[in-house]
């Protein structure tokens, strides 16, 4: 049976009276990229810190590739890279010596750190600034040094927390890019509130909202979560909105142009049947019918929702 690279049972960790986290189980079990998806204060910090070792869990079991991070932390964070929301850098130091100090920490053998450092500059895009202080790079290249010391000892487990906070768009392409590659190689856990950023770096999601768990799937799942609420219906002969009003299952009309209305609809009854037959049967020459699927934004609205009703 193949162990799993990560295994997270019933996580919770509690600060004081409030419970960051709560019982929070999931499992990684190939490279990729997986998005921790949650709105500020939902919890992924929390998460990534306990994952990673910084802080021991209230509750519950990490495993990394089977090793258990309480029990065995220095085999367990051999396996893994962190960068924090704030990069731990030392900005008086130049890449190769803040890289090669890292490499130490991470107690690489000695004689494998000068072609890793090597090989992580140039993966990162980050080999012409060899010499230079960290505190004379850009923030982009700065987070670009933060991913290099997370992936110099070549981890099983890469962790990213908000990776592209504080850059401007074109930082993020270009971070947004690295990150994607290092997928191909390592098993990423990007943890962000940025729903855009989800959408172009994921492949799959877990959502996290006051500390549960509310969602697991892949971006498309996550999309499509919500069953729509409303629809687009196109008539050659439309009648007025008070006879599509009268219709079961119609709660509002909104009139788009002279043949196309917006329909509100109750998610209970199959709205589509109805408005086709009571189309045939008074003769409005239905052309087209067309659900609104839920943003991405609705979707993540009405899962905090749910959570919040479900406490």
């Amino acid at each position: 049976m193949t162990t799993n690279i990560v295994e997270i049972q019933d996580l919770s960790h509690q600060y004081s009276k409030d419970w960051a986290v709560k019982e929070v189980s999931f499992n990684i079990k190939s490279k990729g990229i997986l998005g921790l998806l949650g709105s500020n204060g939902a919890g992924k910090s929390t998460t990534m810190n306990i994952l990673c070792g910084v802080i021991n869990q209230t509750q519950g079991t990490v495993l990394i590739n089977g090793i258990d991070m309480q029990k065995n932390p220095v085999e367990a964070k051999k396996l893994i890279g962190f960068l924090p929301q704030k990069a731990p850098l030392y900005l008086d130091l130049t890449v190769d010596e803040y890289l090669t100090h890292c490499a130490h920490i991470r107690l690489m053998p000695e004689k494998s750190i000068k072609q890793a450092l090597e090989e992580v500059k140039e993966r990162c895009g980050i080999a012409h600034f060899s010499k230079r202080l960290l505190k004379n790079l850009s923030g982009g290249y700065q987070q670009r040094v933060g991913i290099a010391q997370a992936i110099i000892h070549k981890p099983l487990l890469v962790v990213l927390d908000e990776p592209t906070n504080g850059l401007d768009p074109v930082q993020i392409l270009e971070v947004r890019k690295l990150i994607k590659e290092i997928g191909k190689e390592h098993a990423v856990i990007f943890s962000t509130h940025i729903l855009s950023e989800v959408q172009a770096a994921c492949d799959d999601i877990k959502m996290i909202e006051k500390g549960r768990m509310v969602f697991e799937g892949t971006v498309a799942e996550f999309g499509n979560y919500q069953r729509p609420d409303s629809l687009l219906m196109t008539m050659e002969l439309p009648p007025n909105k008070e006879t599509l009003k009268a219709i079961s299952g119609v709660l509002e009309v909104e009139a788009i142009d002279g043949k196309t209305v917006k329909i509100q609809f109750d998610t209970n009854q199959d709205i589509t049947e109805n408005l086709i037959s009571e189309s045939v049967k008074n003769g409005w020459r239905l052309t087209g019918i067309h659900l609104e699927k839920s943003s991405l934004d609705d979707v993540f609205a009405q899962l905090s929702q749910k959570d919040a009703h479900a406490n």
